[in-house]
């Protein structure tokens, strides 16, 4: 590593970590058409999300005071009412706005990243917001000019949809201009004002054949914060490049005279970040494949195909160190991902700021994003398609509901571990089961950190603390098995013969032994039409176990999970019923459930009670659509009722979702279920229709019919008002046969 200067190492020790903030507020334009995050989040409407971010302990925030939203007719006709109150609410909280102008976004309508005079007309609408707030302090005055360069110029994604190099550099070149002219205009009015500049610095790794495609994309990455720097003249790798490009000698050399450096580099990193280039197109999917005018080839996820995983943000934070040796944040850390790999990935994150400050970089901050979540990323913002991915809240509930993150967030603002037992275990980036190509060396420079082998995630050592699995034979049980091993949790799947629910004697002594962090109910009596015969037997295992698991955990200090069913309702109502709704059993299946429902959190308030319905999904062969696809298929006859009415629970989502709330810490009733109601014969006649299976033997009967001994309730569809975690029953059945063909 580069020496530093003892005045450089006076002056990191000097500045606190900083905990930062961010929400996701782009406004892109595709064609006619803008995506406005705030709008589909919400925060445009909640002034209450802010005092919700003050809880978190943050010391500043990057926020929206956005040129589209606030003068999309010009400054002349601004409206400041929204950016008034919040930033005054920020003020009074003690949050430090980072102002943003621009964020992944074109401007108004009356502009766009290739109009010439893009930079003036921002730096106008900069010296506006500076003369409106001038005790604002910190400015991005256009958030990654890279990548929006990259996705607006160079692969038609955003608006202008340009596909070309010089598209791409005006663009580039256009915000470039435009962050330093508005920090120009703003410290005309704020002389002492900050630019916090942000860009992805994701490394280009590739074979040897496309090792000069690398070098170039590799150089090109620090183009933006060369352009502020003043960096960019006739001896600079790029300067070549965009005069190609078609910027002119002169305009380069305005930097050259206008320099504006950042006073914080901010890094954003990302696992899609990293990529490898490889000319054996074969070995990919069609769809990444490309080239330029040399040579055809793959472009893929680094962390898919590198033995060595990903960068990393230690060895990036460390390259933008030595080469500029200005301060530096990260900026963005967000993985959409289960709830266990965002909090280790943003652990992961942390701890390379406190490795890089021990060894005296000057990091300032690291950002937690995006504390709303975000929409439609997974397409690159091209289409609404409403996929959500949650952040720091989750916007599923009725108001932002904090997950595991915010208490992560709120834990190291105070300068506490996070301790989270999810963090005993690498990474999905870390573990081999990343790997989707053939692995190649893609000599990092650094090393990285130890690939977990993965493998069996069943307990076979005390040092990791594991989830408890009750109920190793049956449907539910497994699938908890098979995703906690897909997720890096470690785990124990036990038969009642390695610990018998209906004992208190043997719970106590497994979790004394074992000693898990959470157990997770998956066992259960679910014969509902023999249970008429059996009552005292469901009882004693639905019922008296649920129980008897309940009060252990709350002895040892261990997370709980046990799932009740949609058989607690009558049928009565119709609407879907939600968790206050009073429940009414039809049956002694039900009547034990409610039961259980009312004991457990009666013993154990903190445990999370799961009422879910009609499960089906890919694993198991016994399942209502797998059974009747089976005898369909083979012409045999299949019967079902066309008069009651459920919401069929697809048991990946169900136990994906189940774990991350397990994981969040969230306690009480909860319904989880699919969006959807269907009555179980329109059921199987949806499914074979997508199957392609002749549903001429489907015979449709009233419940009555059926010769059912236990009493079903003709409607027992479950809603939320907690929160509809659950997609639509629709891409539901579309991943059961995507996961079954798989």
């Amino acid at each position: 590593m580069t020496s530093i200067s003892n005045s450089n190492k006076d002056n990191t020790s000097k500045q606190p970590l900083e905990m930062w903030a961010g929400l996701e507020c782009t406004v892109n334009r595709v064609g006619e058409e803008y995506f406005d995050q705030l709008e589909r989040n919400g925060h445009d409407v909640r002034l209450s999300d802010l005092d919700l971010f003050a809880e978190l302990g943050i010391q500043a925030i990057r926020y929206p005071v956005l040129w589209e939203r606030v003068a999309p007719q010009g400054v002349e006709n601004a409206d400041w009412s929204w950016t008034d109150e919040r930033l005054e609410k920020l003020h009074s909280l003690g949050i430090r706005p980072i102002v943003g102008l621009v964020h992944h976004g074109s401007g108004a309508r009356y502009t766009s990243l290739v109009d010439p005079e893009f930079p003036v007309k921002l730096a106008t609408f900069a010296r506006a917001v500076a003369e409106r707030y001038p005790w604002v302090t910190h400015y991005t005055p256009i958030n990654e000019p890279l990548t929006t360069a990259r996705f607006s110029g160079l692969y038609g994604h955003w608006y202008p949809h340009g596909r070309d190099e010089v598209t791409f550099a005006r663009a580039f070149f256009g915000q470039c201009q435009g962050v330093a002219k508005s920090m120009q205009a703003i410290r005309e009015v704020n002389p002492n004002a900050k630019l916090v500049q942000t860009d992805d610095l994701g490394k280009i790794y590739s074979t040897p054949t496309l090792a000069y495609q690398a070098e170039f994309e590799n150089e090109r990455r620090w183009v933006s914060f060369d352009l502020l720097c003043g960096r960019i003249n006739e001896n600079h790798p790029m300067w070549g490049y965009l005069l190609h490009c078609g910027i002119t000698q002169a305009e380069l050399e305005w930097f050259l005279e206008n320099p504006c450096p950042p006073d914080i580099i901010g890094i954003n990193h990302y696992l899609t970040s990293d990529r490898f280039l490889d000319e054996r197109k074969e070995l990919y999917p069609a769809s990444l494949r490309g080239g330029n005018n040399q040579h055809e080839y793959a472009d893929v996820e680094a962390v898919r195909v590198c033995a060595e995983g990903t960068t990393g943000h230690k060895a990036l934070l460390l390259e933008a160190w030595e080469r500029y040796k200005l301060p530096l944040a990260i900026t963005e850390v967000h993985l959409g991902c289960t709830r266990e790999e965002q909090l280790r990935w943003f652990h992961e994150a942390w701890n390379a700021v406190q490795e890089l400050r021990a060894e005296n970089v000057d990091v300032r901050a690291i950002t937690a994003w995006s504390l709303l979540g975000s929409y439609d990323w997974n397409s690159l913002l091209t289409r609404f398609s409403g996929h959500y991915e949650p952040g720091v809240f989750d916007l599923r509930s009725e108001f932002p509901r904090p997950t595991a993150i915010a208490k992560m967030v709120q834990d190291l603002a105070k300068g506490e571990k996070s301790n989270h037992p999810v963090l005993e275990m690498a990474g999905w980036w870390r573990r081999d089961e990343r790997l989707l190509y053939p692995m190649v060396s893609c000599n990092f420079e650094s090393p990285p950190a130890p690939l977990d082998k993965g493998g069996d995630r069943m307990l076979n050592s005390l040092v990791v603390s594991p989830v408890v699995i009750v109920g190793a034979t049956g449907t539910l049980g497994k699938a908890f098995a098979r995703l906690c091993e897909r997720r890096g949790i470690t785990y124990r799947l036990l038969s009642r013969r390695e610990m018998d629910i209906t004992n208190p004697t043997s719970i106590d002594a497994v979790l004394a032994e074992l000693k898990p962090w959470a157990v997770i109910n998956a066992a259960g009596y679910v014969r509902v039409d023999d249970a008429e015969t059996e009552p005292d037997i469901c009882l004693q295992v639905n019922t008296e176990g649920a129980k008897n698991l309940a009060v252990s955990c709350a002895r040892h200090n261990v997370a709980f999970v046990t799932f009740s069913s949609d058989l607690v309702f009558d049928g009565t109502v119709v609407n879907p019923y939600v968790e206050n709704n009073p429940v009414a059993p039809l049956n002694v299946y039900g009547r034990s459930k409610a039961l259980a429902e009312k004991g457990v959190l009666e013993v154990n308030p903190a445990s999370l009670v799961i009422r879910t319905s009609a499960f089906f999904g890919p694993w198991d062969d016994y399942n209502f659509v797998t059974i009747a696809l089976r005898q369909l298929s083979a012409g045999n006859t299949f019967t079902a009722a066309f008069d009651s009415t459920v919401s069929p629970t697809y048991v990946p989502d169900l136990v994906n979702t189940s774990l991350d709330l397990l994981i969040d810490g969230e306690s009480g009733l909860w319904h989880l279920a699919n969006v959807g109601a269907i009555s179980w014969a329109d059921l199987a006649r949806i499914t074979a229709k997508r199957a392609g299976v002749s549903i001429s033997s489907l015979i449709a009967l009233p419940t009555k019919e059926l010769g059912f001994a236990a009493p079903r309730p003709s409607y027992s569809v479950l809603g939320s008002n907690r929160g509809e975690l659950l997609p639509t029953l629709d891409f539901a059945i579309e991943r059961y046969f995507h996961d079954v063909k798989n």
